[in-house]
Parts: C-alpha cells; sequence; structure tokens
C-alpha cells in the first residue's frame, strides 16, 4: 500500500538574513521548494506577495499572524489569506515579557484565540497556536501553558501548528503530544536539534537529519496525527541556502 507523500514547505523567517523577500524565494525555489509559509508581514501587501510567489511557481502554504493583527487589523488579514490563496494561518508567540504568564493568562489567551479560530472558520481560514518551549513550564495544578490553552479555547476549531523539535527541546515527548492532541494538529515544523555544545552559533539548531531527532519516526507520527504539511524551518541557519536545499532534500526522502 502507498501513502499519499506530505507537502513540503519551508517557513521563509528561516531566510530572513539572506537578503530581500524576492531573493529569499529565489533561494527556496531552487532548492525545490514549491510551498512557502509567510510571515504577517508579507500580508500586507497581499497582492504583490502572490505576484511574488507566481513568478517562481511558488504558493503559500500558510503563514503566521501576530496577536496585534489579530486583535486590530482581522478582516485585513483575513482579505489578504484570500488574495494570495492560502487557508491556514497560526499566531507563533506571544511577546517575550509574557512568556511567564500565569494560569489565568494562558486560558484567557485559549478563549481569546478559540474565538478568532471561530471568526477564521467562517472565512474558510483555519486557524491555530504554534509552540515553543516555554509553554510546556507547569503553571497552577500542574496543567501546562500548553494544556491550558487547549482546554480554555473548549469547542472552538482551534488547531496546532506542532513545533516538534521545540516540544523536545521542553522536555517533552513529541509522540505523546502529537497522539494526545491529535484532533488539533494541523501542520508541523521540521527542524533539528544539534548534539549539546554544537552549533551554539546557530541557537543548537542544525539541518534537519543531521542532528539528535529521529524524522523517519517522527514524520510517520505527523502523518498519522493528520498533519497536512511538514515545514522545514532552522532559527538561524549560518547558510541560508545550504540550509533550504538539504531540508528539502531530506524532507523529500520522507515521502516513503
Amino acid at each position: 500500500m502507498t501513502t499519499t507523500p506530505l507537502p513540503l514547505s519551508i517557513q521563509i523567517y528561516s531566510l530572513r538574513n539572506a537578503g530581500h523577500f524576492e531573493h529569499q524565494l529565489d533561494i527556496v525555489a531552487a532548492a525545490g521548494f514549491r510551498q512557502v509559509e509567510l510571515t504577517g508581514a508579507h500580508l500586507d501587501d497581499a497582492s504583490g506577495t502572490r505576484a511574488k510567489l507566481g513568478a517562481r511557481g511558488l504558493s503559500a502554504s500558510s503563514s503566521h499572524v501576530d496577536m496585534t493583527a489579530l486583535r486590530e487589523r482581522f478582516d485585513a488579514v483575513a482579505a489578504a489569506c484570500k488574495t494570495i490563496g492560502f487557508g491556514h494561518l497560526f499566531m507563533p508567540a506571544v511577546p517575550p515579557a509574557e512568556r511567564d504568564g500565569d494560569a489565568p493568562y494562558w486560558q484567557a489567551l485559549g478563549r481569546e484565540l478559540g474565538g478568532y479560530a471561530q471568526r477564521f472558520a467562517a472565512h474558510g481560514i483555519a486557524f491555530g497556536y504554534h509552540n515553543h518551549h516555554w509553554e510546556l513550564k507547569p503553571k497552577g495544578g500542574g496543567s501546562t501553558a500548553l494544556e491550558l490553552l487547549f482546554a480554555a479555547a473548549g469547542d472552538a476549531p482551534l488547531g496546532w501548528q506542532v513545533d516538534v523539535a521545540w516540544l523536545v527541546r521542553g522536555g517533552a515527548d513529541p509522540l505523546v503530544w502529537l497522539r494526545r492532541y491529535a484532533e488539533r494538529v494541523v501542520s508541523a515544523h521540521a527542524k533539528d536539534l544539534a548534539p549539546a555544545g554544537e552549533k551554539l552559533d546557530e541557537d543548537g539548531w542544525t539541518d534537519i537529519g543531521s542532528g539528535t531527532m529521529d524524522w523517519r519516526i517522527l514524520s510517520a507520527a505527523c502523518r498519522a496525527a493528520g498533519v497536512h504539511c511538514l515545514v522545514a524551518e532552522h532559527d538561524n541557519p549560518r547558510d541560508p541556502a545550504r540550509f533550504a536545499r538539504n531540508a528539502y532534500a531530506y524532507l523529500d526522502n520522507l515521502k516513503a
């Protein structure tokens, strides 16, 4: 029996130090990618972004968007998603000063994000949260921030973009979390942890497939959880073009 290959995308934010947006797109297209995950800034000129993607045979798989844009420009964000032509949107992080918030903070955030998820659903857009490691800190009653957030969202269609490597860095077993929240899982960020003490100038990350993560097992778990797309990421690659080439080559081999 054959399986349907997981679509591959690349987080354009990973190439933020590679020059202007058009050059970043040239790099990922040359590496073999056909989908890109955008940032909120690319939604400001939606028509221009769509044209730049199309000129290189690219499309958007998804985008990140911050809380300010959600709170102040919701309708404009929804319209931009439609103009560019994608249906998955994720809130990637809370401000640094709020990452140690208490249990009521994370519960309130879950309710707020759940409300946005319901509103986006009316526009045909799936909305979700993207984790890091700070959401794994236990809060009131021993529950982690991420657990509190999802519980507070209740029945709202709030999805989850699983950053698997951040789960590992936070001390969690990603296989357990993928199974537990399979009904919320939408996509997954694929990156790799360097061995302890290595690649410190790259924030401890390394090219996917060359570090400590077993992505052969993890990709199967992502597929089982219903992931619609694997998004290559590296927070601070020393050589963005090399990262893009290596990421595509490795992820493309996970199709089997």
